[in-house]
This record gives C-alpha cells, structure tokens and sequence, in this order.
C-alpha cells in the first residue's frame, strides 16, 4: 500500500504555482470550499517515486504571513495548526525567477516555521532571455534547502520536485534567519515563558488572529508582557521583522544571482502603453469581447444541433424499448428532456471558459482591471472590483466570494450587490435559446446578429452594475477611504494543459451543479404535470372528444389535443393559471411562468424546465426549440416566443435575481439577511418593469 504524504503548494499570486499545481496533479484534482468559509480548496494526488502517494493542496496566493484578507488567513491557520489533517509534511514555495526578491520574503517566513521546505524558482525558461543567471548550489547553502529551477510550460524541472518531495526528511528545517534578532530581549522573554513552542510560531500567534494547536492566543492576551495594548507597537516589530527578512534577502541575491542589464527588454511596456491606453485599451477590449461571442455562436451551432438531436432520439429510444407505464414516461418526458435542455449548452459554456482561460493565462486579464480602474473609480468602485465583475462571467457565486480582497466596506458591499447584473454562464441557456427563436440568423456588416445580442446582453449587464454601483456609492452613507494597487503579471503564451484542464474542471462543475439541481426539479415538474386534480384531468379525453365530435380529427391531433388540455389542468397547470395574470403584461402564457419560478433555484433550469413541460406527452419527433417556436399565446394570438416577449424574457433575466444560492452566499458575505432581501427585491422590481416596458412597446 502506498504510503500518503501532505504536500502544500504556497506562493505569491502570479507566480505559476498553478501550473506547477497542474503538472504535478493533471487531472487528478478536485476543487471545494474549506469547511466552514467560502474560500476554495483545490486539491489533488501525485504520484510519486518510492511508491509514495502525496496529497497536493494548492493554498491561495499570499505575499506573506502577515495576513491581511481571509485567503491569508487560511494559509497561516493550516500551517500554525499540526492537528489539522491537511497540516503539510513538506512545504513547496513556488516562486517567479524575475521576481525572487519578493518572493523570498514568504519562503523565509515558512522556514521559520521549521517546516521541510523547498524552493521551486518556476519560469526557469525566461533565465537566458532575461539575462539572469543563478547559482543553485550557494543558494541552496545559503538558504538552508533545496532549490529547484522548474519549467512548468516546457515540464523541465518537474521529475526532480517531485524526487526531493519524495526525500523531505532530508530537507533542513534550520531556519533561513532568526526573526527573534530583531529584539532580542522580548523573545527570550518569550522563549522562556513557552520553552516547547515554536518561537516563531508564537509570534505569529500573538500577530495574527489565529490558534496554534493547544495554543489559544486568548491566553496571551492575559500576559501583558508579550502582547502590548499598544496595536502600533506590534506593527513596527513586524515592519522591523521585514525590513530584516529583506535585509538577508538582498545579501543572498547579491552571491548567487547575476542579471545582465543590456538583456532583451521592453516589449511588455510596449503591449502595456497599447493594451492599458485610455482609448485604445477600450477599443482592443471591446473587439475581443465581439470576436469571443461570435466564435461562441458560430463555432458551437455544429455540437448543438447532434445534442439537441441526439436526446430527442434518445427520448424515443426509451421508449421504444421499454415497457409502457408512468417510470417510461418519467424517463422519456422527465429527465431526458431536462437533462437535455442543460447538455446541450456544454458547447457555449466551454467556449466561454476557454476563452477567459487564454485571458487570464496570458496575463491580459489584469491589464484590463488596471484599465477599468479608471471607469470605477468615477462609480465609487476601485479597480479590484472589476475582478468580481469580470469572475460574475462564469458564476456570481465565486463573484462575491472574490469580493473579499477589496479592504473597503463600502466598495466590498457594492460591488457584492451589483455583482449579479453581470452575465453569468447559467444564463447563458437561457439567452441561447430565445435568442435563435426571436433574433434571426443573419448577418450585419459581416457580423452575426445572435452573436452580437448576446454581446450587447453582456454589456447591458455590466452597465446596469455599473449604474447601480453610482446610485448605491450616493445613497449608502458608509465613510470609506481606499486606495488601488494590483500587479502586473508578465504576458506569456497559455499554457494549453493549464487552459485544458480550466475549461474541463469549470464546465464539469458547471454541468454537474446544475444537474442535480435539475434532475431534481425535472421530476417533480414531470409529477406535477402528469397528474392533476378533478374530473378535467381524469376524464381529459372523454372531453376532448365530445368537444370535437364532429370534427372527425386524425388520431395524431386528438392525442395532441388530449395531452395539452391534460397539462393544463394537471397540477402545473393550475400553478401557472394563478400566476399567469401577473406575467401575461410581459408577453408570458403559464408555461414560462412556471419556468420563472422554478428557475429561481438555478437560471439554467428555466430552459429544462420548459423542456420537461413541452415533452409530457408528447410523441412526435421535434426538438425542444421547435417545440417552443411553434407555441400560440392563447391569450393575444399569434406565437408565443415573438421579438416583443423574447426581448421582455431576456430583459427580464438580464436585471432579476434568480439564484437562491447567490442569496445565500450574499447572506453569509454580509453576515445579515438585510442585503441579500434588499437585492432580491430591487433586482426583480427592476426586472419586472424593464421586461413590461419591453413588451408594451415592441408588441
């Protein structure tokens, strides 16, 4: 039986910590929130040599251990707490070769918890570009471990990280430096107070507001001797902690790393003065937001037609092959048609992924927070705000959890507040299909329409957030004083396994989240519309006939009648028949109504919904969308899904708060149900009358 070590990834953000996380781990790896916080936990399993199996946690980025966010937090806890079951046999500081001096500052920190520690310097390939050269060996020597030059992209270096994880034990947990010269009088103090603790780890304690194993830092609290009233004074020891840190740092610099000053530079301050100018940054942003939906329409149109086909086959396959009775019918008018109405915008989502992915992974993505920070600052926002907005594109979940690094609470609150305006992917279903039956499919100056909608959709979602932002930065009277500084990676070329397994590990969340939640739902909206209340619905075809008795109809027609008047007086039916009169203003008959509520456990269940309701029995063999196409509004005639209601729908799922998670997430964010009722509210209030004057206008 292999035997199981911990292994934990630490770094500083940008320092392709996961890349090496990727390249050790592939796909082996699961993503999750520790227990307790809404901070994400990526993990997974290496193999290694010797038949050694390692647990491989890939820590948030932290620039030190002075913590000053919750993602810090969680680094300083794990590795202050030997009873946690994560609690790391060995510690790998992945660091960026251009940038080791700030680097340095958090490998010696966790050197001086006299944990096996080793040093990856990662980007190893750019060394002879950039003129750098290092002596492993006398830093190594200097820095009391083992330093590993490693090439995530190019996979040099990897075999041998994962030899010397193997051999942990023989790593030196002698610290770098010793943080107790910076006053030595008060750590002896110290040390004889707790002679079996970690020095160092005691002063992180008394630092920070953590425990340490049994530890509790109430108890010094009560020693005067070790923890000032004085807050201020604590600050100063720790900047005369990191003025010494830096101090070793540029010694050991100065005798093992050597850069050439004429070496190649200046092309990254070249793409900067284009990608980050004051108009030209806007135009080259807007340009590939269009190229980005275009491709999402036109790339995926091939994939969405064989899924689309292939589970109304797979709906007449079932059943064909099983015996008829209520579990073949829940089989193929159910879950095969709700499941379908999610799979079969695997294709758009991928993209979408795939394209924030390259965005991110070559560094542009953070020239365009440096970029929007101009626009914010004028809406009461800074420019970390826009990391949320621009996160809101895949879920608002992560979005507001992204929040957190903003130190401001007016800015952190608004931003949490508007944050679900943005276009996330599960309305991206939604926007998909009512796009290809309201907007035709034709071209405008070489663009697709479909595509542009979706971009104009896209944008209509980050204006009304930014919109809000003003009108909440006039109304809220929170004092607020903020400053913005964010770091610029160096550009790179994707790193296709790294892009690879983003898109693979977002998608399958997606799918899979979204799944339960509609297989679920798919069920009890199939129970609900099969069955129903009364004589109207058991007696469905004695009636339908007597009213077309003398019509003399085909038998394909009778039962299609038979099915419709069945679903509505089946308990869905009366459902939507109550709601109806609040929805027919915007263009909406009962069926959509009932989609509306019941994606407000997930948006992406609106288009299952309507899935599930148009298969009940039903046999004739028409996709979902043509299904939906040839839909009457009973109530004014003519097709249901016309331009006015399909721009009032997608309005009105552009603006409304429908993800109870979302809710729930804000609730905890904010720790009170105030905010969270305040969006609910405001957010469908503005939805509502944003779809009503849609309608009545364009009618």
């Amino acid at each position: 039986m292999a035997k199981q070590i911990n292994v934990a990834l630490i770094g500083n953000p940008n320092t392709g910590k996961t890349s090496v996380f990727n390249q050790l781990t592939g796909l082996n790896q699961q993503v999750g929130n520790y227990p307790g916080i809404t901070v994400e936990k990526k993990e997974g399993i290496c193999r290694l040599p010797r038949n050694i199996k390692a647990h491989v946690l890939d820590l948030p980025g932290t620039y030190s251990l002075n913590a000053s966010s919750l993602d810090e937090n969680v680094v300083i806890e794990l590795l202050l707490n030997k009873n946690d079951k994560d609690y790391p046999d060995v510690a790998v500081v992945v660091s960026d070769v251009e940038n080791l001096k700030r680097n340095l500052l958090l490998f010696t920190q966790i050197k001086d918890l006299e944990i096996p520690t080793i040093l990856v310097i990662n980007m190893a390939d750019r060394m002879k570009r950039r003129g750098i050269s290092i002596d492993v060996a006398a830093m190594e020597r200097e820095l009391k471990t083992k330093v590993i030059l490693v090439s995530a992209r190019k996979r040099i270096g990897i075999d041998e990280l994962k030899e010397q994880i193997a051999n942990f034990r023989h790593i030196s947990t002698e610290p770098c430096l010793h943080a107790s010269s910076m006053d030595p009088e008060y750590f002896n103090r110290l040390r004889t107070a707790f002679p079996e603790q970690s020095l160092y780890k005691l002063w992180l304690v008394i630092t920070q507001d953590v425990n340490f194993g049994n530890v509790n830092r109430n108890s010094f609290n009560l020693r005067e001797d070790f923890v000032t009233k004085d807050e201020s004074t604590l600050k100063r020891m720790q900047q005369k902690e990191t003025i010494l840190r830096y101090k070793f740092i540029n010694d050991v610099l100065k005798k093992t790393v050597t850069v050439d000053a004429n070496a190649a530079k200046g092309l990254r301050a070249n793409l900067d003065k284009i990608l980050t100018h004051k108009v030209w940054g806007y135009v080259i942003f807007f340009n590939i937001l269009l190229l980005i939906f275009q491709a999402i329409y036109d790339w995926s149109s091939y994939p969405m037609d064989f899924i689309d086909a292939s589970f109304m086959k797979l709906s007449e396959v079932a059943r064909g092959f099983m015996p008829p009775g209520p579990f073949t019918d829940l089989i193929a008018e159910g879950i095969i048609p709700g499941l379908g109405g999610i799979v079969i915008f695997i294709p758009q989502i991928a993209f979408l992924f795939l394209f924030i992915s390259i965005l991110e992974e070559s560094g542009y993505m953070s020239r365009v927070v440096f970029l929007m920070d101009r626009t914010m600052r004028r809406f009461g926002l800074s420019g970390k705000s826009v990391v949320p907005l621009v996160s809101g594109t895949a879920c608002a979940i992560p979005a507001v959890m992204a929040s957190r690094n903003i130190e401001d609470w007016k800015e952190r609150l608004i931003t949490i507040l508007v944050v679900p305006f943005t276009t996330c992917s599960a309305r991206l279903p939604v926007y998909l299909i009512i796009i290809a039956l309201v907007i035709p499919e034709r071209s405008f100056m070489g663009l697709n329409l479909q595509g542009l909608t979706l971009m104009l959709l896209y944008m209509l979602g980050f204006g009304m957030a930014i919109f809000s932002a003003w009108v909440l930065h006039k109304i809220l009277k929170i004092k607020s004083k903020s400053y913005f500084v964010i770091e610029m990676p160096n550009y790179k070329v994707p790193m296709l396994k790294n892009v690879g397994i983003n898109v693979v590990e977002k998608t399958k969340a997606f799918v899979l989240g979204a799944g339960k939640i509609i297989l679920a739902i798919s069920i009890i909206l199939w129970v609900l519309a099969s069955y129903g209340p009364g004589d109207n619905f058991s007696n469905a075809r004695e009636i339908v006939e007597a009213q077309n008795v003398d019509a003399n109809l085909p038998d394909a027609e009778l039962d299609e009648m038979v099915a419709s008047y069945k679903l509505q007086h089946s308990y869905i039916g009366n459902i939507g028949k109550a709601i109806e009169p609040a929805v027919a203003p915007l263009g909406y008959d009962w069926k959509i109504g009932i989609a509306i509520v019941s994606s407000f456990a997930a948006r992406e269940v609106f288009v299952g919904t309507l899935a599930t309701i148009y298969s009940v029995g039903s046999d004739e063999e028409e996709t979902i969308k043509a299904r939906m196409a040839s839909e009457t509004n009973h109530i004014l005639g003519g097709p249901l899904f016309t331009f006015a209601s399909g721009i009032s729908l997608l309005l009105f799922y552009a603006f409304a708060m429908q993800c109870m998670s979302t809710l729930a997430i804000v609730k905890r964010e904010t720790n009170t149900w105030k905010w969270p009722m305040y969006q609910l509210v405001t957010m469908t209030a503005i939805a509502y009358l944003a779809a009503l004057i849609a309608f009545q206008t364009l009618k």
